[in-house]
């Protein structure tokens, strides 16, 4: 079997469960992260190993297990970062966060805390870009941390990564002070998991996903109150947001502590990211 033939067949296979343009789409993923072959595939071979390898894929992928967990490999701002079923699959919205912050901050020296890394993609691609920066990542999962501080190791970022409960304020003093906050939090309320993709809710990490429906802002207001206390007079954060609940989350920010905060836009028109200056009286 060729290169070729294998993207033919396994496109074939998926050909069920998804459209004619996502099973390509899928299959080049596959074989490009997956094996390394890049189109066009000429007429190179598989050997016996690979054809057993290509075959189980496929059945992961007609399961709808997204093809960054299958293939162990997601990318970001245009680096390769490793992916398990512990992270979530860094999205294009959480790379216009980080373009915000990059195009925002010039400084040459910030401390920075990351709150609930995941894969690391972002304060990895933060300190990458700011070498001068410290950056601090925190998240509950020891798993997820695992992998972080894999792909940090692996492109070269000197991120200090904690295993932290940023939920218990008795954790705070021990991070210290910082310029900068960002965070990714967990911010879908459980009512909205009817809305989302099954091959989300079967295989992606709910503890990174979820919010009980009672409260539902629970980590925008325990960010807003760490911040409070442990960011400089100055400092900014910057959040991904929920498109359903994002004014409410920016009401959070209305205090006389708080100026400069706005919501930004996505590349799909929707509110899914803040922004807000903190100021110490």
């Amino acid at each position: 079997m060729t290169v070729q033939e294998a993207f033919d067949q396994l496109t074939k296979l998926l050909l069920p469960p998804y459209g004619a343009e996502e099973a390509r789409s899928i299959a080049r993923i596959a074989l490009e992260d997956g094996f390394g072959w890049k189109q066009p595939y000429g007429s190179l071979k598989l050997d016996e190993k690979q054809i057993e390898r290509l075959f189980a894929m496929a059945t992961r992928l007609q399961a709808h297990e997204p093809v960054q967990y299958v293939v162990g490999k997601a990318f970001f701002y245009g680096y390769p970062f490793r992916v398990t079923p512990a992270t979530l699959i860094p999205r294009p919205e959480t790379e216009e966060l980080v373009h915000w912050i990059l195009e925002d901050r010039q400084e040459s020296a910030l401390r920075v805390l990351d709150v609930g890394t995941g894969t690391g993609c972002i304060p990895i691609v933060l300190q990458l870009k700011n070498p001068s920066w410290k950056v601090v990542a925190i998240d509950l999962s020891e798993a997820a941390l695992e992998v972080a501080a894999e792909n940090a190791a692996k492109l070269g970022a000197g991120v200090d990564f904690r295993q932290v409960d940023f939920l218990t304020e008795a954790e705070w003093g021990r991070l210290g002070r910082f310029d900068l906050l960002v965070s990714n939090p967990p911010y879908i309320p459980q009512k909205e998991s009817a809305m989302m993709e099954a091959n989300v809710l079967q295989y992606e990490p709910h503890l990174a996903l979820f919010v009980s429906d009672d409260d539902p802002l629970l980590f925008y207001r325990k960010i807003r109150d760490f911040a409070q206390v442990q960011l400089e007079s100055g400092g900014s954060i910057y959040l991904e947001v929920n498109e359903f609940n994002a004014k409410q989350v920016m009401g959070l920010f209305a205090g006389p502590r708080w100026k400069e905060a706005v919501l930004k836009r996505d590349i799909q028109g929707k509110d899914r990211m803040l922004k807000a200056i903190c100021h110490h009286s």
